[in-house]
């Protein structure tokens, strides 16, 4: 009996022990799971502006169909054939893909170029509304993460992403 107890003891201190590092590891994919879905969605605009000869337009979204400017990119997005190039979804310009909102704990937040939106013209290059050349970074990370675990989608002219692992101080 003693050394059942015994054995019931170390195998609680050891699930004590694993349990930290296992929430890590679920936020850890939580964090690339969601960035790859974001690289997807930021390809899919891209080949299809090209395909279309047309800007497409990706852009954050709270209901599916429509973009906003508040909040952050974790409440979703929508892709959009932006026929009057102006970054906004108008009634008659189609949706092509929608993404609902992430998890409640996970914030993603753009810099000042792509804070509401990321526009594919038909070069595959991303432009502003302005014309002007739109590059930045989207930063994804959790709140409840002890570890300060985020990911970066570095967005530059050409259009192209990466992803890249980072460490920041605060998820805001």
């Amino acid at each position: 009996m003693i050394e059942l107890l015994v054995t019931i003891a170390i195998a609680a201190v050891l699930a004590m022990v694993a349990v930290p590092s296992f929430k890590e590891a679920i936020v850890n994919y939580r964090l690339t799971s969601y960035a790859n879905n974001f690289l997807a969605s930021a390809q899919l605009a891209r080949s299809e502006a090209i395909k279309r000869n047309s800007r497409m337009t990706l852009c954050k979204s709270a209901n599916g169909t429509s973009c906003t400017s508040a909040g952050g990119w974790h409440q979703g997005w929508i892709i959009f054939n932006d026929v009057d190039n102006n970054a906004v979804k108008d009634s008659d310009e189609v949706v092509v893909y929608k993404e609902s909102a992430m998890l409640a704990d996970l914030l993603m937040m753009g810099s000042a170029n792509v804070d509401n939106y990321v526009s594919f013209v038909p070069s595959g290059a991303t432009e502003l509304v302005s014309r002007g050349l739109q590059t930045g970074t989207l930063t994804l990370c959790s709140q409840s993460g002890s570890s300060g675990q985020a990911r970066q989608l570095i967005i530059n002219s050409a259009g192209r992403l990466r992803v890249t692992k980072n460490l920041v101080a605060t998820c805001v």
